[in-house]
């Protein structure tokens, strides 16, 4: 059985507002680029050590996937077999800190 995958809430946050800045000129388009990005984070229930460990936390627990231009930036629980998708991170800007709390 996969990984269950769980969206922070700031990823929830995050997603929205991408998809409102793309939808300002293009709401079809933003529309479908939002599930693009939650389709990708999808296979990761599959194989959540796909994306690379992100350079800026330098930690095997904390990964990425690039969807350009954005980092998909995720957390892998092993020992509750759950990834929390901490950001969805336009490439040009500078990652934050990941939450303390997946949860929060």
């Amino acid at each position: 059985m996969g990984f269950k995958i769980i969206l922070t809430p700031q990823a929830i946050e995050d997603l929205r507002e991408i998809v409102a800045y793309i939808a300002q000129d293009n709401p079809t388009r933003a529309e479908a680029f939002g599930y693009e990005l939650c389709e990708k984070v999808l296979m990761l229930s599959n194989h959540p050590f796909l994306g690379r460990v992100v350079p800026e936390f330098r930690r095997n627990d904390v990964r990425e996937l690039v969807y350009k231009p954005y980092r998909i930036v995720y957390g892998v629980d092993e020992s509750k077999s759950v990834i929390y998708v901490y950001h969805y991170w336009h490439g040009a800007r500078q990652l934050r800190n990941l939450p303390q709390d997946p949860t929060s």
